[in-house]
């Protein structure tokens, strides 16, 4: 860990820290005489109400700062790393790692493996564990970092190690269940791999885990990705529809019998399981808080769900003037659900006609089929002398977060100029989706 200064790369307008005097370039020694080593220290020893900042200015002298402030309340000081130290990229060579089916030749960043419980604590990451030493156990039990999200896979200590290729993998249990006897919640993470850990080792695994209840707070299942860039890698059968709905009853049991048990089902099927079996997906509702959409679980129901009601909220006659035509290019996986909901929102906005186009994943190859993981070579290779109309629509999933680049570096300005029309990118909600062809049906368009 960084146990030196620790550089402040800028300062809130308005915060306390700029009513110090506090300057971008400034370095934090210590907070109350502790050294802060990374996120996790930072976070801690700010949450006091009365706090003492060692400053070192960028002319090397040193002043104290005395604060009083609500408790919790931000600071105001931003750092080049939101860690405050250097990510801990993972050790683990798991046989189902979609990192390594990743094609050659892509930006360097898609190849890193990141395995942080700092990033689980402040993203959402999941993590592995296999390389959290004893005494960051301990500090993130005396720090209360909750929640803490675990890639767990299996409870069976020599299968886990096999998976996980990593013979310390075997004791993922052990250490959960340091986190929930010490009132840590966790979320956990199976990737499912048929003939390695589904089956009876399923229900091993959501046994040991469900008897950790409330602290083991969700549990998702979601299917292996497999890409065509596999050779040289442990062989993996991707699922299908059989063994896909296999999955389901089996989950739906357990679901069933959590509920009556604890009130909550716990455990929840990523998307795919059910569009793969061309089974409805669960009610909205049964989702309950979402715990695991950003794991693709539930995120249909809710797009669905959040469009609906934004229909159902329009104003009669709305667009009905407008003439329009848009077209929505989706993931082969999500196209009926979108090819359904589009009809909805023809007979809502009656000046917008709507077109949907599922482009098949050639880049990935293999089963991949969500929309999140197309690339801009197969968007233009399905849409190209298409007959868009007047703008195309995209998911902001595909998109890096907070750019306009898809994963295979081309950008929305590419595709505007190769296929010769607006390129709108809407955000995931389903409600954004309803605002954004509003937007084209009165003739304006917004990001």
């Amino acid at each position: 860990m960084n146990t030196d200064k620790i550089r402040i790369s800028g300062v809130q307008a308005g915060s306390i820290a700029e009513e110090l005097g506090i300057e971008t370039g400034d370095y934090l020694v210590s907070i109350n005489g502790n050294a802060i080593c990374d996120v996790f220290d930072y976070r801690f020893h700010t949450a006091d109400e009365f706090l003492t900042l060692e400053i070192e200015k960028q002319n090397g002298e040193r002043w104290s700062a005395e604060i009083e402030k609500a408790e919790e309340e931000d600071l105001g000081l931003e750092f080049d790393n939101p860690l405050m130290d250097e990510e801990k990229s993972c050790s683990n060579k798991c046989v189902f790692c979609f990192i390594d089916q990743l094609p050659p030749g892509m930006r360097e960043t898609l190849y890193y493996k990141d395995d942080d419980a700092r990033l689980s604590f402040l993203f959402g990451n999941y993590i592995t564990m296999t390389n959290l030493k004893e005494e960051e156990i301990d500090r993130i039990i005396r720090y209360r970092m909750s929640p803490i999200n675990v890639s767990v896979h299996t409870t069976n200590p020599s299968l886990r190690v096999k998976m996980l290729n990593n013979r310390f993998a075997g004791d993922v249990l052990q250490k959960i269940k340091r986190f929930t006897d010490a009132g840590i919640t966790v979320n956990s993470q199976i990737v499912l791999c048929p003939g390695l850990n589904d089956g009876k080792e399923l229900d091993r695994t959501l046994r040991d885990l469900t008897d950790l209840y409330p602290w083991m707070h969700s549990i998702s299942v979601v299917p292996v990705g497999l890409t065509r860039y596999r050779e040289g890698l442990y062989p993996l059968e991707p699922f299908n529809r059989e063994s896909a709905a296999q999955v389901v009853d089996q989950v739906q049991s357990w679901q069933r019998a959590l509920m009556e048990k604890h009130g909550s089902r716990v455990v929840y099927l990523a998307d795919e399981f059910y569009l793969m079996t061309g089974r409805p997906l669960p009610p909205y509702e049964d989702y309950e808080d979402f715990p695991q959409i950003e794991n693709g679980v539930g995120m249909v129901a809710s797009f669905v769900h959040e469009a609906l009601e934004a229909l159902s909220g329009l104003e009669a006659g709305r667009g009905e003037t407008s003439s329009r035509q848009v077209s929505i290019a989706t993931g082969t996986l999500f196209y009926p659900i979108m090819e359904e909901l589009v009809r909805r929102v023809e007979e809502k906005i009656p000046g917008i006609r709507l077109t949907v186009f599922p482009v098949e994943n050639r880049f990935f190859g293999g089963q991949v089929s969500v929309t999140g993981l197309l690339t801009g070579q197969d968007l233009l290779r399905t849409l190209k002398d298409r007959e868009l109309g007047d703008a195309l629509l995209l998911s902001r999933c595909m998109f890096r977060a907070g750019t306009e680049v898809l994963l295979d570096d081309l950008t929305r300005s590419d595709l505007e100029k190769a296929l010769g029309v607006p390129v709108m990118i809407s955000d995931n909600q389903g409600d954004a989706f309803v605002d954004n062809l509003m937007n084209i049906a009165e003739g304006w368009f917004a990001d």
